[in-house]
């Protein structure tokens, strides 16, 4: 309480656990991998030396358990909706989706045809989408930047967020506290 008048209260002297949370959430997002086409390509050499994807601090994971985004890349056809869905609900919270190329934004150059989903956000929840048939590795990269961007920018929210949480939680426990005391109370009272 008194620090925070001379520093503010987001300065690195007072920084909250919370912040320091999401700063390290949004600087080292791994990724989980969904290419089924020629999108697939791209995401693949965006990793590569000539690239080189992990200085934005991301690392690929080959499961979803361990991983905080998705990235579809390609078309992605009824067939396999079930297993993408699967995948999604996988992964733990917070998580996000990251749609790249026509095709999994649209269903591209295949849209109709009757086997191809219109869209992989009518199956799971997209962030951010990426355009282009197939988009460069620069456009994953300014795609990760704005995933970056939309992940800070909820960082006041997820604080209000705890911040709630907390308070039900202290009221909770006040209430519940207070159901004791009635009841030893009354305990009390029955055996007099």
């Amino acid at each position: 309480m008194g620090i925070e008048r001379f520093f503010g209260e987001t300065s690195i002297i007072t920084l909250r656990a919370e912040q320091l949370f999401d700063w390290a959430r949004r600087n080292s997002l791994w990724y989980l991998t969904y290419g089924t086409a020629c999108c697939a390509i791209e995401m693949m050499s965006a990793g590569m030396a000539s690239y080189d994807m992990d200085r934005f601090g991301t690392f690929h994971r080959g499961t979803p358990r361990q991983s905080d985004v998705m990235i579809v890349s390609g078309t992605v056809t009824y067939k396999m909706a079930p297993v993408l869905e699967r995948l999604y609900s996988q992964m733990p919270e917070p998580k996000f989706v990251v749609a790249m190329g026509a095709c999994s934004i649209s269903g591209g150059p295949y849209f109709e045809y009757p086997h191809v989903v219109p869209g992989v956000d009518t199956l799971v929840p997209v962030d951010i989408y990426i355009p282009g048939c197939p988009p460069r590795p620069e456009a994953l990269f300014y795609g990760w930047m704005q995933l970056q961007e939309k992940i800070k920018a909820r960082q006041p929210e997820r604080i209000a967020e705890l911040k709630r949480l907390r308070m039900d939680e202290k009221a909770g426990k006040a209430a519940a506290a207070q159901a004791v005391e009635s009841e030893v109370a009354s305990l009390v009272s029955d055996s007099e």
